[in-house]
């Protein structure tokens, strides 16, 4: 079965006010939709008729903690047909950072086609995700159409540019080409997944880099991430993203500490 990547849902500029996306994991695949309401019927509708109607039942669907996904309703549905439905950490929505990528990718491929009619980005919303899933992929060295069906879409560039085997086309061996994609695919996608691994090491290696480690001691003041205590704050767009001072008064091994705020108790 298909293992399914995510779901994130982002608030447009005007007009239709919502879209929902879904990214599969493996081979970077996006399906998207516009919706004026996010309700829990219209996303049951979406993971059917896009997902599981197109491609088959996924394993799993990763979304956020947004309240539609986590009505009573579409845990009953993901539960009918079998998928197991996972959420992110509140305090890490970077767990789900590709959908985040993609959702970036899509803002960026909506703007500059809009000038000064932004109510019509849905409208541009199916050529964006065309060349999304036209394009090669970094993590995977192929785009997303490629891993998906197992050979590459003709573009519109070589159309009015033809490219050799647009200008050279011939039936018969068009035919034998793509026999041969499909029974290279298994050794495609096994490139793809090493690609993917050593890429993620790459940045894993990059970010550790830049890391400065810091060691604390009993009494060190400090300030904690705002959000990790009081339900106010964790909501709240306008809050200060630190809280504090607060006086480290335990040091765990794994450089873990618990403080308490300068002047009061523990908390």
């Amino acid at each position: 079965m298909t293992h399914l990547g995510a779901l994130q849902v982002y608030r447009s500029v005007r007009g239709v006010t919502h879209l929902i996306v879904a990214v599969d994991y493996f081979t970077k695949w996006v399906e998207a939709r516009p919706l004026s309401r996010l309700t829990s019927k219209k996303i049951e509708d979406f993971v059917f008729s896009a997902i599981i109607c197109r491609y088959g039942i996924p394993n799993q669907i990763v979304t956020d903690n947004g309240p539609q996904f986590n009505y009573t309703s579409f845990r009953h549905f993901c539960s009918s047909y079998g998928i197991k439905l996972l959420f992110t950490s509140v305090y890490h929505p970077e767990t789900n950072g590709m959908v985040e990528s993609v959702n970036k990718a899509i803002l960026e491929g909506i703007k500059p086609r809009l000038d000064l009619l932004k109510t019509k980005w849905a409208d541009e919303l199916n050529s964006v995700l065309w060349a999304y899933r036209t394009t090669t992929r970094t993590a995977t060295g192929e785009t997303p159409y490629h891993l998906a069906f197992g050979t590459e879409a003709v573009i519109l560039f070589e159309l009015g540019i033809p490219s050799l085997r647009v200008s050279h086309f011939d039936p018969a061996r068009n035919d034998l080409l793509l026999r041969e994609d499909l029974d290279l695919l298994d050794e495609v996608c096994e490139r793809a997944r090493l690609r993917t691994m050593a890429y993620k090491q790459k940045i894993a290696n990059f970010y550790n880099k830049r890391v400065r480690r810091r060691s604390f001691k009993i009494g060190d003041l400090v300030l904690r991430k705002a959000g990790l205590t009081g339900f106010e704050t964790r909501f709240d767009k306008l809050a200060p993203n630190w809280e504090g001072p607060y006086v480290v008064a335990e040091v765990l091994p794994r450089r873990l500490c618990t403080s308490r705020r300068r002047g009061q108790k523990d908390p």
